[in-house]
């Protein structure tokens, strides 16, 4: 518990107490007729409050203030019990004159704490609320770091070898598929990235096998599998010229 909330909290409890004290008073100085009424306008209350309850939850489609219409009734029911005994109180202690008083005070009190509740914005339920469109997608995956890049093709992320690693067969059939790829819709972010690991294919074909590379281009058949016109040649790093 925090020092600095301590004196509040023991002002709040000492003003509980004497209301409380003030309330049992007023009861024990009212007549039972005086009782009864106390009760029936507790029961009335009660009821405007559940009523209003239900018509706020049938507009908003949720209860008001996340209250049901049963605990909105008998809360108000029990708090319209204790002002008026407290008010019967202080007027058996202190004569009219200060429960005249004592009334005009609830009543702005009141009236503040309704203005300020009404004023908050309707707390929504986020379960319920739809993600934005900035906020509810996952965050990006973070690219390896290491030599590989990715091949983004209908929004399907794989992470491909580096070129110098395959064989000429392999390095053939993606320059197929990859042609077969641009040919449909992507995203200008799929697109960057087929076209850049083509490159690389075009670099690394060239590479082992220029004069079956040149052979291939003078065919003008790009989309066409370039390994039946290439030698398989070294890979990078190996001991083959």
């Amino acid at each position: 518990m925090s020092d600095r909330g301590l004196p509040a909290r023991l002002l709040l409890g000492l003003a509980a107490l004497t209301a409380t004290a003030v309330a049992v008073v007023g009861g024990l100085a009212l007549r039972p007729p005086g009782l009864l009424a106390v009760g029936l306008a507790s029961v009335v209350t009660a009821c405007l409050a559940g009523g209003v309850a239900r018509e706020s939850a049938a507009e908003a489609g949720a209860p008001a203030d996340g209250r049901t219409p049963l605990e909105a009734a008998w809360r108000t029911g029990v708090v319209t019990i204790g002002v008026l005994l407290f008010l019967s109180g202080t007027a058996a202690l202190g004569g009219p004159v200060l429960t005249v008083l004592t009334g005009a005070v609830l009543a702005v009190g009141g009236l503040g704490l309704w203005l300020l509740r009404a004023g908050r914005p309707p707390q929504r339920n986020a379960t319920l609320a739809p993600p934005s469109s900035g906020q509810g997608s996952p965050p990006a995956a973070p690219r390896p770091a290491t030599g590989t890049r990715p091949a983004e093709a209908g929004g399907t992320v794989t992470f491909l070898p580096p070129v110098a690693t395959l064989s000429t067969a392999a390095l053939g059939r993606e320059w197929v598929s990859t042609s077969t790829a641009l040919a449909g819709r992507l995203d200008p972010v799929a697109r960057q990235s087929i076209v850049r690991r083509r490159q690389e294919t075009l670099d690394e074909l060239e590479r082992r096998d220029p004069e079956g590379f040149t052979r291939w281009l003078a065919e003008g058949a790009l989309g066409s599998d370039p390994a039946g016109y290439l030698r398989e040649g070294p890979a990078a790093g190996t001991d083959a010229a």
